[in-house]
């Protein structure tokens, strides 16, 4: 595995562990400033509008599982295809939500050395 690799390996197990703690700002941290989130029954949205959604998700707790099936890094740009497990527990007590599906997403490695997500393309689906 190259160094590159184990980067972006980390940045992923970084997203999610920021993720479970609530800890908006490093999970933004993680993406560039003209990042693009494709979900399935939404336009196309930026930082800001993640942003905004995430100050919406502090009455619940978020957990994660991230498998890479495929990680390919291109000079200063990567993709890796993921199967994304996420549980959304409500924390008035109401039922876990589960979704899982499959993602692709574009990294880009700044001029410090950082791998940033550019580009995500999120197919997860509910799950019972």
């Amino acid at each position: 595995m190259t160094d590159d690799e184990r980067a972006i390996r980390q940045l992923i197990d970084t997203w999610l562990a920021a993720s479970k703690a609530a800890d908006t700002a490093t999970v933004l941290s993680l993406m560039t400033d003209d990042v693009v989130f494709m979900v399935a029954g939404q336009k196309p949205f930026g930082k800001a509008a993640f942003m905004a959604a995430s100050e919406g998700q502090k009455n619940i707790d978020i957990d994660g599982k991230s498998d890479i099936l495929e990680l390919q890094v291109l000079g200063d740009w990567a993709f890796l295809r993921t199967h994304l497990e996420v549980t959304v527990t409500p924390k008035d007590g109401s039922p876990p939500m589960r979704r899982a599906g499959n993602t692709l997403t574009i990294l880009r490695k700044e001029t410090d050395g950082r791998w940033l997500l550019a580009r995500d393309a999120n197919l997860l689906m509910p799950q019972q």
